[in-house]
């Protein structure tokens, strides 16, 4: 069963403002107005003034996720979040890949509302890519576990992974534990450079919180069409 289940549906989809300027992000989220009120701001976008669209989008009730994906010695991620804890955003990505990033993060955010979420394996990446990394005798479900437990174990609010591990790590951490499931495609659209993709319904049924959506969406000739239906799929599977 999906996570916190008084949740809305609507809240459970986060689009992603995967925009390389802030004018064509801000274009987007007029358009869908009141059907979408959570938003992802990435890389991309932050290192082309996306943060000024932080406080633009909060003062319209919306919901916001920074995906920094920090990593760095604990020293510099503990300090980092606890800046973006001042940002008034709601969810901020780190690399899940060790306990002294992610317990950096956790302290870091202390006293503030901000959730953490450690990213496990990038949806990109098979089996063949870990191995380039150096990481042998693992497929990407098992190291996205590994990973789920470590975040578990040094109090982060959730993870990013595939939908394709979203049961596991359900089973495995409970139905507080946030599993943020990006990679989603709705069952005629291409895939595009993810390796491991999921439909909307199909994700949240296997145990997934949010979805993060992106190119359905923002490349749909009708956005707010495109974001009723992922959200009608996330109901019927809730």
């Amino acid at each position: 069963m999906p996570a916190a289940p008084n949740i809305p549906a609507k809240e459970r989809l986060i689009v992603a403002l995967d925009f390389p300027n802030v004018e064509e992000a801000r274009a987007l989220t007029t358009k869908l107005g009141d059907t979408v009120i959570f938003y992802k701001i990435g890389l991309e976008l932050v290192y082309a003034g996306g943060l000024a669209l932080v406080d633009e989008l909060k003062a319209q009730g919306k919901k916001i996720f920074l995906d920094a994906k920090l990593l760095d010695i604990g020293h510099t991620v503990e300090k980092a979040t606890a800046s973006i804890s001042r940002l008034n955003v709601d969810l901020l990505t780190i690399h899940g890949t060790d306990l002294k990033t992610m317990q950096a993060a956790v302290r870091g955010k202390a006293g503030s509302p901000l959730k953490i979420m450690a990213v496990t394996v990038m949806t990109n990446l098979d089996e063949a890519d870990l191995k380039q990394q150096g990481i042998e005798g693992k497929t990407p479900g098992q190291l996205v576990l590994l990973r789920a437990e470590l975040a578990q174990q040094a109090g982060c609010d959730g993870v990013i992974s595939s939908g394709h591990e979203a049961a596991k790590i359900r089973a495995q951490s409970g139905e507080d534990f946030y599993i943020i499931t990006p990679g989603i495609r709705m069952a005629s659209d291409d895939a595009g450079d993810q390796s491991r993709v999921m439909t909307p319904q199909k994700a949240i049924a296997s145990g997934a919180s949010h979805l993060v959506v992106g190119r359905p969406i923002t490349q749909s000739d009708d956005p707010v069409q495109a974001a009723m239906d992922i959200i009608e799929q996330i109901r019927q599977a809730l």
